[in-house]
């Protein structure tokens, strides 16, 4: 050993056993935030990062190509690096990381392959397993754990549960590998129900019904933030656990479909759950700060709060390491994540979104305007994942 800090997929040889690319870095990809914090507010946000259990309900901690074209045949390896360096100085606690999810085309065109899934929860883990900052995250006691040990711990997930087909008992085999996050449906429809995207929304079918039901028994939490909204409100309606989404906004704030209505927020809400405020490029714009930053994803963050009260706000930024407008143009066709639905609001393209642009700098940037809006220590220990905690204990009872 040489005592110099693990870098991803370290117990193999460059060239050798692992194809090379030159991949984005985790620090200084783009100017840091102007927060135009005081000394005195500074060093209590520092503060309240330091001593909270600070939870991302929807992240992807992980390096991308610095060329994001060369995202496919990256992917197609297996193997995505987790930015152990940039964790290491993100200030979280725990990470929802939803993987390769709607861009896993290892073995083919498309996404949403058991067997890529398969691949991909193994691939990282036996990574993780080979260095002992960042922890795998399967109950409670791993996240105080975590805490206390100044470690991050990733909550492995899946934005959708499109691969396990009409297969239930999938859901016990992912449970099974590490999995303690699962979606219904992403843009397209599934066996489970709607996604945002269909042109006819069909709800949750009678085999969604009991998926949810089994999420429920396993201690899977549920997400439903690309469903549809009828959906949405029927996976609330059935679950008899706390539902997240995970990463959205809310469609009053910037009338696009990838936003959430207010009987869906309330939905949420009224299971316990959770929602969290996305900062993926283009979707949580705002009239007030059109041009994405994170002043724009507070102008939904604030409309939530009102709507549905504190203790069901939290924030999914929905971020990573790499040019994530590049990823978007590279997987427009699958993803389908455009934030302009004909006839929507226009807005001002971006490169990168200001202020929230990859796991490292989200909390500490989060946690500056909380403090610098006036929200007390409690509120700020609740959205930075007191609230997610809370959500949790009852999921995962």
């Amino acid at each position: 050993m040489t005592g110099e800090p693990y870098r991803s997929y370290g117990y193999l040889t460059p060239g050798v056993d692992l194809p090379v690319f030159e991949l984005a870095p985790e620090f200084d990809r783009v100017p840091p935030y102007a927060d135009g914090l005081g000394a005195e507010d500074r060093s209590r946000a520092e503060r309240l990062l330091r001593d909270n259990i600070v939870v991302s309900l929807h992240d992807h901690p992980v390096r991308f190509p610095d060329d994001m074209r060369q995202t496919p045949e990256y992917n197609r390896t297996g193997r995505q690096h987790t930015a152990f360096a940039g964790l290491a100085a993100s200030g979280m606690t725990v990470v929802f990381d939803n993987m390769m999810d709607g861009t896993a085309c290892v073995t083919g065109n498309a996404p949403w392959r058991w067997l890529d899934i398969i691949t991909d929860l193994g691939m990282r883990q036996a990574d993780i397993a080979h260095q002992s900052d960042v922890v795998v995250i399967r109950t409670l006691a791993d996240i105080h754990d975590a805490h206390r040990a100044g470690k991050v711990g990733l909550l492995f997930g899946l934005e959708a549960a499109t691969p396990i087909e009409n297969e239930i008992d999938r859901l016990d085999v992912l449970y099974g590998l590490g999995l303690r996050q699962i979606g219904i449906a992403y843009s397209d429809a599934n066996a489970l129900g709607s996604g945002l995207n269909e042109t006819v929304d069909g709800g949750l079918t009678d085999f969604g019904r009991r998926a949810v039901a089994r999420m429920n028994q396993l201690g899977l939490a549920v997400d439903i933030s690309h469903s549809s909204d009828r959906t949405g409100i029927d996976t609330c309606s059935v679950s008899e656990r706390p539902v997240f989404m995970t990463h959205a906004g809310a469609r009053a704030v910037w009338d696009t479909p990838r936003m959430k209505s207010d009987d869906v927020l309330r939905a949420v809400a009224e299971t316990g759950g959770v929602i969290g405020m996305s900062a993926a490029p283009h979707t949580t714009l705002s009239h007030a700060h059109p041009r994405h930053t994170i002043l724009s994803v507070m102008d939904h963050f604030r409309y939530c709060l009102d709507l549905v009260g504190i203790e069901h706000v939290a924030f999914g930024p929905d971020t990573l390491y790499g040019d994530h407008v590049g990823l978007h143009t590279v997987f427009g066709h699958l993803l389908k994540v455009g934030a302009a639905a004909p006839g929507g609001p226009s807005f001002d393209k971006v490169e990168y979104v200001d202020g929230l642009e990859n796991p490292t700098e989200n909390f500490a940037n989060i946690c500056g305007w909380l403090v610098r809006e006036g929200f007390s220590d409690s509120e700020i220990a609740a959205v930075l994942g007191g609230n997610i905690l809370r959500a949790l204990e009852q999921i995962w009872a």
